[in-house]
């Protein structure tokens, strides 16, 4: 069995800790995603699983329970060492691309690397330029993100997430805004990539369609996980 690349063990997650109107979002979670799958985390508007990707990607805490990314537990971890370790073992993909749209393409991708290093470098935009081109994006590398289509701009947001070479991708709902072409053209890039280096990939979908097609879909209904079911077929 392959090694987990992230697992939570009785995680909670609950807002207004101690006041009249606590919630707790997320019940007693134990989850497992394996190194190198492809996973598809489904479930109804309001049932927790926007909170269990954030946690999952370090961007939230969970209020007890534990967390480990490739390894790590992160509870006792501060700030800077959070920040740090989302930086180089995560990527993110989002909805809404989420792109600087006044830079161009590479500028974009290149970010992620010129944060961490401090500057650019000529092989910060070369690593730039040859995921563009992984994505199929080397004609347009120099267009900025405002005058790209919806699809461009999801590859180049793909290619982003991948700057920083980390082991886990989590893609938000990543096909949501587009029309069937793009976004079955965006679900077979993520897979070819994960298929070609072994990047693990969570996926955020109400695409059924979509879904089925991933290793194992992770169902989340009022903050519990309640199937973790492999497609048929």
């Amino acid at each position: 069995m392959a090694e987990a690349i992230v697992r939570l063990e009785q995680v909670c997650k609950a807002y207004n800790v101690g006041e009249p109107n606590e919630t707790e979002v997320l019940h007693a979670i134990d989850l497992e995603l394996e190194a190198g799958g492809f996973l598809a985390l489904v479930g109804p508007s309001g049932s927790g699983k926007s909170t269990l990707l954030n946690i999952i990607g370090l961007l939230d805490r969970p209020t007890s329970g534990s967390l480990s990314i490739a390894g790590e537990p992160t509870s006792r971890l501060d700030d800077a060492e959070i920040t740090h370790l989302r930086g180089h073992e995560i990527g993110f993909v989002f909805q809404s691309h989420m792109l600087i749209s006044a830079f161009t393409a590479c500028e974009n991708v290149m970010m992620p690397m010129v944060v961490a290093n401090g500057r650019a470098s000529a092989a910060i935009e070369q690593r730039a330029l040859d995921l563009l081109d992984r994505v199929g994006l080397t004609p347009v590398a120099n267009n900025r993100a405002l005058n790209m289509s919806g699809g461009q701009q999801q590859r180049v947001a793909i290619a982003r997430a991948l700057a920083m070479r980390p082991r886990l991708i989590l893609a938000d709902e990543p096909t949501g805004n587009l029309d069937t072409q793009s976004a079955e053209g965006v679900f077979q890039l993520m897979r070819d990539e994960n298929l070609a280096s072994g990047t693990t990939f969570l996926i955020v979908t109400h695409n059924m369609a979509l879904a089925t097609r991933c290793d194992r879909i992770i169902e989340v209904v009022d903050g519990r996980i309640t199937q973790g079911q492999r497609p048929q077929g």
